[in-house]
């Protein structure tokens, strides 16, 4: 598995979800209210920056329309925030209409460490690495302002069909 640093282990009971707002107003979910938020099933299909696709692969999860449903932003960019440091950055409108998920289970299982558990960000039309492990935390943004890779020369954005990968 790639990842920028060593695997974090979160266990659920000690897991938070916050979401800072463009006021600073922090808005947070325990693992239970998390799921209490309501779990989905999708499928969908993978891309790795390293050249690897992954197929109708089967996720749970929460949808990122549930943790956003009752904040209220102008902003129109979030940096994603996970256990271990790790940050990217994404569109707003790209974790909104049924676009994104907090994915908690892959392939019918929970999430192991290695691969981002106990939960993950699942933003499947972008490239993977765009799909934070460890998430812990959301931060609104007025700005596309650049997570850890994307300040190593990896793309803004990472539409694998239109293959952006780097700068």
């Amino acid at each position: 598995m790639l990842s920028a640093g060593p695997t974090p282990r979160v266990d659920t009971a000690d897991w938070e979800l916050v979401l800072r707002d463009e006021t600073g107003a922090d808005h947070r979910w325990s693992w239970d209210e998390l799921l209490a938020l309501g779990v989905e099933d999708v499928t969908v299909d993978i891309h790795c920056v390293t050249h690897w696709s992954r197929l109708d692969m089967s996720w749970r999860g929460v949808s990122l329309d549930k943790v956003f449903e009752d904040v209220e932003s102008e902003h129109e960019f979030v940096m994603a925030h996970s256990y271990g440091g790790y940050t990217t950055n994404i569109p707003l409108e790209d974790l909104l209409d049924g676009k994104a998920w907090i994915a908690i289970e892959a392939d019918g299982g929970p999430l192991d460490p290695e691969h981002g558990g106990p939960a993950r960000l699942l933003v499947p039309h972008l490239y993977f690495w765009k799909s934070a492990k460890w998430l812990r935390g959301l931060t609104m943004m007025p700005d596309n302002d650049p997570g850890f890779w994307e300040q190593y020369g990896y793309h803004l954005y990472g539409d694998p069909w239109k293959e952006e990968r780097y700068w």
